[in-house]
């Protein structure tokens, strides 16, 4: 039996060859498009390679007219495989951003739909898939580096389950990123952006950190998210949930969400011994 078997699907644009690159280059044997019907015949014919013990399969709204079987499929192979689903998507404007960034048409488009019809479809053909997914991932904020990254250390040959933690600064006046678990709102913080010789500066500037925390209702702020977040991510792990995204935003997401992000990774490593995915969105 194999150790793992990866299916990666998801929204066109939201970052599946990414994710299947950097499966390969932790060991998958990856097969990209490849139609599901024919899955139990890919496993069954490879699995006589032992050398091949984990595969990642990419999927999208290409296979369509395989889709309406997806659950007896997927029910079928778990009684003989151990198979994750991971569905990536992103904000539609996001998405449309991508495409006009390199230029090429949504995979439904040669249906004579318009971008926004395009995308709307593709999310009816592949609600069975996200329902069935074992991990969620929006990308919206993700650069291919993040993605890559996030996706090996996910991967990278550990076999023990364990909990990965995205901790993301945002700007409220940019919208509130998608998906996210735990929300937390440090407006009321003392803003480095009234301040001349901060206003251009980041929360990754120590100048910055430390016009945020010198004041004594931040450190309270602080102690208190730490302890939320002790009694959260304890409880996450004991579920065994294997994905947290945790946002934190400011009017601007450039000062004081930065400073309160940096200073949860800190504590999360030290508390819990796990080192955050960081996204500082708006910076």
């Amino acid at each position: 039996m194999y150790r793992q078997i990866i299916i990666i699907t998801g929204l066109s644009g939201a970052g599946k060859t990414v994710a299947l690159r950097a499966l390969e280059d932790v060991g998958f044997f990856c097969v990209d498009n490849f139609p599901i019907v024919l899955l139990h015949d890919l496993l069954n014919i490879s699995s006589k390679d032992e050398s091949v013990n984990r595969v990642a399969i990419g999927v999208d709204v290409r296979e369509k007219a395989f889709l309406k079987d997806i659950y007896k499929l997927v029910d079928s192979l778990k009684n003989t495989f151990h198979i994750e689903i991971i569905f990536l998507e992103a904000e539609q404007s996001v998405l449309i951003r991508r495409y006009k960034e390199t230029r090429r048409p949504h995979p439904l488009q040669s249906e004579g739909l318009g971008i926004e019809e395009a995308m709307k479809k593709e999310m009816e053909l592949l609600s069975s898939l996200r329902e069935l997914a074992d991990r969620v991932v929006d990308t919206s904020s993700l650069t291919p580096h993040q993605l890559r990254a996030l996706i090996m250390e996910m991967y990278g040959g550990k076999t023990n389950r364990e909990l990965f933690i995205n901790l993301i600064s945002f700007g409220y006046k940019f919208g509130i990123p998608q998906n996210v678990d735990l929300l937390f709102d440090v407006r009321f913080l003392p803003n480095p952006y009234f301040v001349q010789d901060l206003k251009d500066l980041t929360g990754l500037d120590s100048r910055v950190k430390e016009y945020v925390l010198k004041d004594s209702f931040s450190e309270e702020v602080i102690d208190r998210l730490k302890d939320l977040l002790k009694t959260f991510i304890r409880g996450y792990i004991k579920e065994g949930k294997s994905l947290v995204n945790i946002g934190i935003g400011c009017t601007g997401g450039r000062h004081r969400s930065p400073v309160i992000v940096e200073e949860m990774v800190s504590f999360i490593e030290k508390e819990f011994k796990i080192k955050p995915q960081v996204i500082h969105r708006d910076i």
